[in-house]
């Protein structure tokens, strides 16, 4: 292909199936050697041998592995997601609400975090090696170093149980006005905020600087033209690329923080529904989480190059 553009595109789908072929096949297997046995935890420990052995045979897990990664694998093709062992219920309609969950806290955190994160990467990029330029330095690789469940934690004995300004568990089915919206959203909001923008500023900033290095940006610099206007104008448009690439890497970040995060604050999302499937053994309802969280990994780092090679002058 001729066109850079689709080239990529071609590309990037082919590396996606690959992918997922290989996350399916580590998802389902790693699945499978979790300790106990699912047809004992679901019925408890008064079930009598019999009933576990029937119920194992009801759910095919006296099959090969190999053979019931086949069974799985041709109905996640064909668009069937399985039933859930611990609910009996079409996963797809446990899925449904619980993903609309994440995605409105994922969608109120990127509001948040690009905007905060763009702004001091670029002025920080503007002002290099000034106190102001030092401290978002510092800022961000101390928010970086810190996990995201001690940022959870600590958000929660500050603002929950010292000053009693947010509930600790954030219940979305219980906000009956936008304020008590904002009081759920408030705290994952924050903790998801501090991890995505720290990365985001450090790449924002390090592409904008980069850009100011090049000849083209000194030349304007020498020529009296501002800080400001060679940023804007000249850095910005040509740090384009990598921005959206630190951006969509940044936000990507949102997949594992996502699964800390509900968990700490039982939010209910889909993060919190494979945790506690892990729990119940709920092995269908496991795997097609993981793939969702693959899917969407690989969704934002196809766009991010898409993005990125659109904006380079020479490919267009």
């Amino acid at each position: 292909m001729k066109n850079p553009v689709l080239s990529l595109i071609a590309s990037r789908l082919f590396i996606s199936a690959v992918t997922l072929l290989i996350v399916s096949f580590a998802v389902f297997f790693a699945t499978t050697m979790l300790p106990g046995d699912t047809a004992s935890i679901l019925l408890g420990q008064a079930a009598t041998p019999e009933a576990v052995e029937g119920l194992r045979k009801a759910m095919h897990l006296d099959e090969p592995a190999f053979l019931r990664f086949v069974y799985w694998m041709t109905g996640l093709l064909s668009g069937d997601l399985g039933t859930s062992y611990a609910n009996d219920m079409p996963i797809a309609d446990l899925i449904g609400g619980r993903f609309v969950n994440s995605m409105k806290l994922a969608g109120i955190t990127a509001m948040f975090a690009v905007p905060i994160a763009l702004t001091l990467g670029i002025t920080a990029a503007m002002m290099r090696g000034s106190l102001y330029d030092r401290a978002v330095t510092v800022l961000t690789i101390g928010v970086i170093s810190v996990p995201e469940f001690m940022i959870a934690t600590s958000a929660v004995l500050f603002f929950a149980v010292y000053l009693q300004w947010l509930p600790a568990i954030s219940f979305t089915n219980e906000a009956k006005s936008f304020t008590d919206l904002l009081r759920v959203y408030a705290m994952p909001v924050i903790t998801l905020t501090f991890g995505v923008s720290a990365q985001m500023i450090r790449m924002t900033r390090a592409a904008v600087v980069e850009t100011l290095n090049t000849p083209y940006a000194e030349m304007a610099l020498l020529k009296g033209a501002s800080r400001s206007r060679i940023v804007l104008k000249h850095a910005l448009p040509n740090a384009l690329g990598p921005i959206v690439n630190a951006i969509a890497l940044s936000l990507s970040y949102l997949l594992g923080g996502v699964i800390i995060v509900e968990t700490i604050f039982n939010y209910p999302g889909i993060a919190k529904l494979m945790v506690d499937a892990v729990a119940t053994r709920d092995l269908p309802l496991i795997q097609t989480c993981a793939m969702i969280f693959c899917v969407g990994y690989l969704i934002l780092i196809t766009l991010a190059d898409i993005i990125a090679i659109l904006s380079n002058p020479r490919l267009r």
